[in-house]
């Protein structure tokens, strides 16, 4: 069994995969939204780097053939130096319906959150309102199996599946939710309500009153006896943030709306 100088196996020269799932990233970092980010910084925490970084050169070359993911756990095969693919398993707790509707309820009692959950967005203040319930959203201790012959911890096929799961993450942030078990649809179908089916008002929307032709000809009445027409809604204070394109902007992997966001809603409260 060769070993290296550090201790750790390092067995023959991986074979060669043709169609396996490769890594968007090239070079550098993993892992471009925050939520990603924060998954991959829990994991450079706790992991060996030099493992990490053998893992992301796996990831890169596309030894991992298969990646499913399904509530608290993730399975995938990683082609190593040997024939058969290595078994490869990754378990995180599950939170319960009870837990999860605790969750959807926090969710839905604050507008920002349901309003950009809803539209397919991750809020980083989620975070906060998993840990307020004492349910953390990020794992931080993974249950990790490979049945590769390495006794190191992570192995390098171990690696290379966490940093597809990152870029997975990236993808799609609602398969963070789905990991701890919730489906997408499930949990917007709570945060929907009975009310779904009513689309919001829009704050630009004039109403459509039609000219009468039998009213053209008749008397025009003094400003002084015009009724104020009903108002509409009032407009949100980030209705600007709204209408135009969003700066690609990111403050620590943060989008720039969403830090001007709060600032907008400040200004509205002040005293006029």
């Amino acid at each position: 069994m060769p070993v290296g100088p550090d201790g750790w196996f390092e067995g023959g020269k991986a074979i060669k995969v043709e169609g396996g799932i490769k890594a968007r990233s090239r070079r550098g970092r993993i892992g471009e939204e925050w939520w990603s980010r924060r998954f991959i910084d829990i994991l450079e925490g706790i992991c060996d780097k030099g493992r990490l970084e053998r893992g992301r050169r796996y990831a890169r070359a596309g030894q991992v053939l298969d990646l499913d993911l399904e509530p608290g756990s993730v399975h995938s095969r990683v082609q190593g130096s040997r024939t058969a693919p290595y078994q490869v398993k990754i378990t995180i707790p599950v939170y319960d319906d009870a837990a999860w509707q605790r969750v959807e309820e926090a969710l839905a009692h604050q507008a920002v959150f349901r309003a950009k959950l809803l539209a397919g967005e991750m809020p980083i203040e989620i975070v906060a309102v998993f840990d307020d319930l004492g349910l953390p959203l990020f794992p931080t201790d993974l249950d990790m199996s490979c049945t590769c012959p390495d006794w190191g911890f992570p192995c390098k096929h171990l690696s290379a599946v966490l940093y597809l799961l990152a870029e997975a993450f990236d993808e799609d942030p609602f398969l963070v939710l789905a990991w701890r078990g919730r489906a997408r649809d499930e949990l917007l179908g709570a945060l929907r309500g009975p009310a779904a089916d009513e689309p919001p008002a829009d704050p630009l929307e004039v109403p459509d009153r039609p000219l009468a032709v039998t009213d053209f000809y008749a008397p025009a009445q003094s400003l002084a006896k015009l009724k104020e027409l009903p108002g509409g809604a009032a407009a949100p204070p980030e209705l600007l943030l709204r209408v135009l394109d969003p700066p690609p902007v990111k403050v620590r992997h943060i989008p720039l709306v969403d830090l001007l966001r709060p600032v907008y809603r400040s200004l509205n409260d002040q005293p006029s």
